[in-house]
Formats: structure tokens, C-alpha cells, sequence
């Protein structure tokens, strides 16, 4: 074995670099006129070197070279300002050729001087040595007499060391090829690697990943660039730089380092602003520009006149989440039995949510007979959506013992509970799903007076499904602006699809009134939006409710697209005899409380238990146990809230 294959790349490519540097020396020696004696004493003989074949890949200046299509005056170029930074004698011999001691650093002027076939466009700012960073120049007094230096992301390049440019390594992130991929992501990665590897490497399609699953559109990215060897690198749009002359920048550094590096971008997109227009520009410009391995990632469809394909990228489906659960599981999944197809028809997981919650559950600590509790809360806990100021958590406390209503309503209540348990059998196993995929969300209306129990019915089925149960704001939901509500409304159901949570849209007439003619601007975006609602809700994978005071006053082709009405009636006498006995909890201390007589104030369940509530109060205070007369003065101070006169005739047994 020669030393030369016995030698390592990096060493291969240092001796090679070496001896080039070594020529342009000797060439800046011809120009300086000292006895050789002199010379020897600044120069020492190359080492012997392998020839250029020998290595393979072949040394960084000669790839660096081709793929920027240097002339050889250009190499010459860049070889002398990275012989300054790698050999000190570098700098003796060019303060001799220079003839000035203070010059000890290369310039243009020396380099038509000293380097063979010289040529003024060299310098040129459109020539690649400026154009592409390779060198820059200090023009402040003379464009020749100027120092060149060598930058440094391209010095390291030349010896070997391999890194993110500085100044694009705070606003890109590597992404990691995942380790497995559902079958439905694999294959369109395969797609993606296929494409790219058949086109012209200098003229890459455009790939374009849409749909709302962020993590799956990385996997595949990073899949595809993976197959084709490429580094794959992302930016968030936010991120990029508006101003022409700094997006111009950017453009430059990262095309540079996609040909230094061989690696991909991915510009996420999801969550730009339609109406940022600089934003747009630059994304636009970006697309345009950029003619190496580029993926633009969002939610819907961009138009560039460069050639592209797009792929649409959802979520694992359901059989896939499936398989992924007893895959991650293990021995564990056998303990599951039918819990493990509940679970994946309720939680919409990606590969590494999937992978996180079975992590955990399988931790020494969890007892075996709990795993199929442990899990589900798990996963409840991993999905709880981020609702900022748009939604309220409600932690359902109420169960059916709490609610008190005719017996046809707590039927539809139940009918609502099984369908949310039994959907993975219904649309999955039997068939539904593939039949059609329209009208699968289940959705109920809630109906009646204020106060009469359509919150803690939701309450009853988030405690019954063990689901979250997040009640809408929709003061902070709707917006004036045209579009806002829209935006607002796909924030709250992107965040709750993964688990499935309740979502409960409290005085839905408030928003989903019905849709008026269109006289203007401003009723047919109205319009929109109680559209906007049907299409998510029919697509939403969890229950929707809608809670009404009126329900005459919502659209009736709204309400023939809901699945459930359940109407909350005002509480007759026995009814609300029945909440009295139930109002106060065990630990309350009472006396003497007679319901019967309680029952003749007509008010709601929300009243009564608000005059409950006073009552208790009233009683601690006076250190006593709630009297019918503690009762009597909360009643009064309630009605009197809400504008209600109240007669002897119903609070005058009150004593």
C-alpha cells in the first residue's frame, strides 16, 4: 500500500492544498527583486504531493473551484488570500514583492502583478469571487491597492472543516431524518427523492408540502433529502430578512452554502400573514431565486413560474397510528386489548408523539394493570391544546347525578357519548369513513334558557369520554376585520384536533346567526364564515357543541347540519325540587331545609345554585348551618341581579 492511500481524505486534501499554495508563492518570488539567498531564506520546498486523481473525493479547492467555475487567475486569487491565513511566510513574501513593508497582505494590484493570465473582471462584483463572498475586498480607498481577504466559511471549506456559515447558523435549524416513517409519508418522500434525482442538479424543482401537519411535512423533508444525501436545513418565514439588499445577502450566503455543504432549505411557511405582503415578496423572490434543492411548506397552494410539485401531507391515518402503537408498545400493547383502537381513534398523534406518550407509559413505574388509564391520560395531557386567549379549560367535575333534566334530553346526552366512543368502529371497521368522508364531526346544538344546564351537560360528557372540555371566548374570537374570524376559528380547531377535545362555543347565535342577503362587502364575508364553521366542524374528529339561548335565531341549514339538538327546558317545580336536594354538597352543614317550599321560586338551575352558593356563605359568616332564612336573603339579593320581582307567594315560607 502507497503512503499516498494509507493517508487519509483530510490529510490527502491538507499536502494537496499545501503544495498550491506553494506555487502562487513561488510565483509572488519571481516578482521580488532580492539575491536567491534571500529567498531560500523565505521559502522552503514543497513536500512531494499525490496528483489530483489520486484523491477521491477529490480536494475541496478543485470541487470549490468547478462549482463556482473559477478561471485560473480567479484560483490564483483565492489561493493567495488563503495562503496569508495558513502560511506565515506568506506575508514576508508579499511585503517584498509589494516592496513595502507595511503591505504585508494581499491586493489586486499584486495579484495582475505576480499570477498568470490575469484579468481586470476578476474584481468584478458580478464575477464569482465577489458575487458568491469568496474574497472580499476593502475598497474604502482603492479598489487595487485594497486589502483581500478570505472569507472565512470558505477558508475552512478549502482545509476540510465543514460547518453552518456563522451568520446563517442563528436562523437556520438542522433537521434530523426521522427514524421510521408511516407508509403513507414514505411515500411521498420517495416521490420527492425521485423527482429531484431525475432533474438537471442546477434547475431542482420547486417542492411545495401543504396541509396543516407541520411535523410531517419535516419528516418528509428530511426523508427525501436524506435518500439524496443532502443536509436538509429550515427556516421559519418569519425569519427571513424583507429588505432587498439583506434578502439579497441572504440569498447569496445560503446559495453558497448549499454548494459547499450540499444540503437542502425547507421555509416553512404555515403562519404568514397573507396580508404581509413584504413577507409574501420574499417568499416569492425566494422560490423564484433560488435554483437548488428548495421545499416551501404551508397550508395551502403557491403559484411560482418555476416548475414544482406539490404534495399534500396529513397526519398518519388512522390504520397507521394503529400500527405505530403496538409497534412502540411492545409486549406492553397486548395488555391494552380493545383500548388501544379507542385510543387511536380519539387521539390524531404524529410518529414522535406516538413514540413520546408509549415512552413514558412503559417507565418501570407505571403498574402494568393501569397502563391502559396511564396511557390515556397520557395523551390527553400531551395533546391538551394551546389556546392562548381564545379558549377556557374547564375541568369537568359534573357527572349524570348532577344534571337534572326530562328524561328524552339525558337519552340524546348518552346518544351523543356513544358516538364519540364508538366512531373508530363505526367510521373505521364498518365502513363509513370510506363511504364518505362528509358529516363524519359529530356536532350537537344545545338549546335553552340561560342557566338551565347547557354548560355542565358538556361538563357531564367531557367527565364521561375522560376528555378536556374547552369552553370558546367568542369575544375574542370574532373580529371585525374581514378574515380575522376565520383565522381565529382554524387556530382553535388545529389546536384541539389532536386529542379531540370538547369544544364548547358558548352563545353560538353570537357568531352563527343566520346568514343574511348579501347586500355588501361586509354580509357576504359574514357569510364566509358561518361557512368556514360547517366545512371545520364536519371535519373535526372531536364533538363540537354550540350553546343557544335562541335557537330561532340560528340559520336552519345550519341546524340541518348539525347532528344532535338537544333542547334544555326551563325547570318545572319538581325539576327544581330535584336540584335543591342536590345543590349542596354532603359536607355542607344544613337545617331544616325544605325543598318543596324552595321549588316555588321559578328560577333556573344556574340561580339556584348561585343562591345556594350566597346562602353558604351568609351562614359561615354568622356561624351557623344554612337556614331556609340564609336562603331567603340570597334569593332575594339573585332575583334582583337579574331584574326578576319576587313575591311573597314564593319566598314567604322562607324562615
Amino acid at each position: 500500500m502507497s503512503s499516498a492511500n494509507a493517508m487519509s481524505w483530510h490529510e490527502l486534501n491538507q499536502v494537496y492544498l499545501m503544495r498550491e499554495l506553494g506555487m502562487v508563492r513561488r510565483a509572488l518570488e519571481r516578482c521580488v527583486e532580492a539575491p536567491s539567498e534571500t529567498i531560500s531564506e523565505l521559502v522552503e520546498p514543497s513536500p512531494p504531493t499525490p496528483s489530483v486523481p489520486e484523491i477521491d473525493p477529490p480536494p475541496a479547492l478543485e470541487r470549490l473551484c468547478r462549482a463556482f467555475e473559477l478561471s485560473r487567475f480567479e484560483r490564483a486569487i483565492l489561493l493567495l488570500c488563503a495562503g496569508i491565513e495558513l502560511d506565515a511566510s506568506f506575508a514576508r513574501v508579499i511585503a517584498a514583492a509589494q516592496r513595502d513593508s507595511r503591505q504585508a497582505f494581499p491586493t489586486f494590484s499584486l495579484a495582475l502583478a505576480a499570477l498568470s493570465e490575469p484579468h481586470w473582471s476578476a474584481l468584478s462584483p458580478t464575477g464569482p469571487l465577489r458575487r458568491w463572498r469568496l474574497i472580499e475586498v476593502n475598497a474604502a480607498e482603492s479598489l487595487t491597492a485594497g486589502r483581500m481577504r478570505i472569507d472565512e466559511r470558505v477558508l475552512h471549506y478549502l482545509v476540510g472543516v465543514s460547518h453552518l456559515d456563522d451568520r446563517l447558523s442563528g436562523l437556520l435549524e438542522w433537521v434530523a431524518a426521522p427514524a421510521e416513517l408511516p407508509p403513507s409519508h414514505r411515500a411521498h418522500a420517495q416521490a420527492l427523492a425521485r423527482i429531484w434525482s431525475s432533474a438537471a442538479a442546477s434547475m431542482l424543482p420547486l417542492i411545495q408540502l401543504c396541509g396543516d401537519e407541520s411535523q410531517g411535512k419535516r419528516d418528509v423533508a428530511a426523508a427525501a433529502c436524506a435518500r439524496l444525501g443532502l443536509d436538509l436545513y429550515a427556516i421559519n418565514a418569519h425569519a427571513l430578512p424583507t429588505h432587498p439588499a439583506e434578502l439579497d445577502a441572504f440569498l447569496r450566503l445560503w446559495q453558497r452554502e448549499a454548494v459547499l455543504s450540499g444540503c437542502a432549505l425547507l421555509v416553512e411557511c404555515g403562519d404568514v400573514d397573507a396580508s404581509d405582503v413584504s413577507r409574501q415578496g420574499a417568499i416569492a423572490r425566494l422560490s423564484e431565486e433560488l435554483r437548488g434543492a428548495l421545499i416551501l411548506s404551508g397550508r395551502g397552494r403557491r403559484r411560482s413560474t418555476r416548475a414544482m410539485l406539490t404534495l399534500d401531507i396529513g397526519k398518519p391515518t388512522a390504520e397507521e397510528q394503529r400500527v405505530m402503537w403496538k409497534s412502540f408498545l411492545g409486549d406492553a400493547a397486548a395488555q391494552l386489548n380493545g383500548s388501544l383502537e379507542i385510543l387511536g381513534s380519539q387521539f390524531n398523534f404524529d410518529v414522535s408523539a406516538i413514540r413520546a406518550a408509549c415512552a413514558e407509559v412503559t417507565q418501570p413505574e407505571h403498574e402494568p394493570t393501569q397502563l391502559a388509564s396511564a396511557l390515556w391520560e397520557v395523551c390527553r395531557t400531551q395533546a391538551r391544546p394551546q389556546l392562548d386567549s381564545l379558549a377556557q379549560r374547564i375541568a369537568p367535575t359534573a357527572t349524570w347525578d348532577d344534571l337534572v333534566l326530562p328524561g328524552a334530553q339525558k337519552q340524546v346526552l348518552r346518544e351523543i357519548a356513544i358516538h364519540v366512543r364508538q366512531r373508530a368502529k363505526v367510521y373505521e371497521e364498518w365502513g363509513f369513513a370510506a363511504a364518505s368522508a362528509r358529516g363524519l364531526g359529530i356536532s350537537a346544538l344545545f338549546a335553552g334558557p340561560s342557566g338551565t344546564g347547557k354548560t355542565m351537560a358538556g361538563e357531564v360528557l367531557a367527565n364521561e369520554l375522560e376528555l378536556d372540555l374547552y369552553r370558546i371566548d367568542l369575544s375574542q374570537v370574532v373580529n371585525k376585520y374581514i378574515g380575522e374570524t376565520e383565522k381565529n376559528l382554524r387556530r382553535v380547531f388545529d389546536a384541539a384536533d389532536a386529542g379531540g377535545a370538547i369544544l364548547l362555543f358558548d352563545e353560538a347565535d353570537a357568531l352563527f346567526g343566520k346568514r343574511s342577503e348579501v347586500k355588501d362587502s361586509h354580509d357576504r364575508y359574514a357569510n364566509i364564515e358561518v361557512s368556514y364553521l360547517l366545512q371545520r366542524m364536519e371535519a373535526y374528529r372531536g364533538l363540537a357543541i354550540l350553546t343557544t339561548n335562541l335557537k330561532s335565531a340560528l340559520d336552519t341549514a345550519f341546524l340541518r347540519r348539525l347532528r344532535f339538538i338537544v333542547q334544555f327546558p326551563f325547570p318545572d317545580a319538581a325539576q327544581r325540587a330535584e336540584i335543591w336536594r342536590r345543590v349542596f354538597p354532603p359536607q355542607t352543614p344544613t337545617e331544616a331545609l325544605d325543598s318543596g317550599q324552595l321549588a316555588r321560586l321559578a328560577v333556573s338551575g344556574g340561580a339556584i345554585r348561585n343562591i345556594a352558593l350566597n346562602a353558604a356563605f351568609l351562614a359561615a359568616e354568622a356561624g351557623e348551618p344554612v337556614r331556609m332564612c340564609h336562603l331567603r336573603q340570597a334569593a332575594k339579593h339573585e332575583c334582583q341581579k337579574i331584574d326578576r320581582a319576587v313575591s311573597e307567594a314564593e319566598i314567604g315560607g322562607w324562615r
